[in-house]
């Protein structure tokens, strides 16, 4: 028991990108990028999941427009968008990108563009699909969780604590959560003998959650306060047992 994601086509990378390298692709090419609120972009730190689709475009005589919806999955199940517009401003130019937060910003930006107004745009309906993301098991609070997954690894003793592997998944860690596990092992008898068991959920940047179980205790020789840490619930719970054997009569 516990208690308390012939017009310009639009073209996908070769390879998956997360949703953080999708991010940092568009602000990397949007000349405006600068202008976006740090809000918007917090919220972005945590996105489970994006998509990027054509939504309109515009051709006549040697120029064009286009306009790109990006959009991103938090891990609260709310959505953020991003508008990109993609244009040149001679015949055969270089393109240029800009980026805005709302449609009202990106239509100001379109109007200032010379297209000749009697050439018909055209809109795409596009039903963004975003990639498929699981519910987050729990609620999460997004506070330095990779720093905090180090500093529990680091000051685990058991041999068998987890290992570099894991530890690199979790250095990704965007948020996490602790609650404690109540039933602790029924055979420590000493009143100078205390166990504690608790779940350190975290929610990974590619929206995965990986838990580490924490078991606190004072049987040692010395009655010294121990930590240890694990993968799995019943790993730890056996090894509580086997710790509250060791120092029983």
């Amino acid at each position: 028991m516990s208690v308390p994601y012939e017009t310009a086509a639009y073209e996908p990378p070769e390879s998956p990108e997360s949703p953080e390298e999708h991010l940092m692709r568009l602000l990397g090419r949007a000349l405006n990028s600068f202008e976006l609120p740090d809000e918007t972009i917090r919220q972005l730190d945590c996105a489970l999941a994006h998509d990027g689709s054509l939504h309109s475009a515009h051709h006549s005589a040697g120029l064009h427009r286009e306009t790109y919806r990006h959009t991103w999955l938090l891990a609260d199940g709310s959505a953020v968008t991003l508008w990109e517009l993609v244009h040149n401003t001679t015949p055969g130019g270089e393109p240029q990108h800009e980026v805005y937060v709302d449609e009202e910003e990106l239509r100001t930006a379109t109007a200032r563009l010379a297209l000749p107004p009697d050439t018909p745009d055209f809109e795409l309906p596009v039903q963004v699909q975003l990639s498929p993301a699981p519910a987050p098991r729990h609620s999460y609070v997004p506070d330095a969780s990779a720093d905090h997954a180090r500093r529990l690894l680091r000051r685990a003793e058991n041999p068998d604590r987890p290992g570099a592997d894991l530890a690199a998944r979790l250095a990704t860690a965007s948020a996490h959560r602790i609650t404690q596990a109540f039933g602790g092992p029924g055979r420590a008898r000493s009143a100078r003998i205390g166990f504690s068991l608790y779940e350190h959920a975290f929610l990974l940047r590619d929206g995965a959650e990986v838990s580490l179980w924490e078991v606190e205790h004072t049987a040692t020789p010395d009655g010294r306060h121990m930590c240890e840490v694990y993968v799995s619930e019943d790993t730890a719970r056996l090894a509580m047992e086997r710790r509250a054997a060791q120092v029983s009569p």
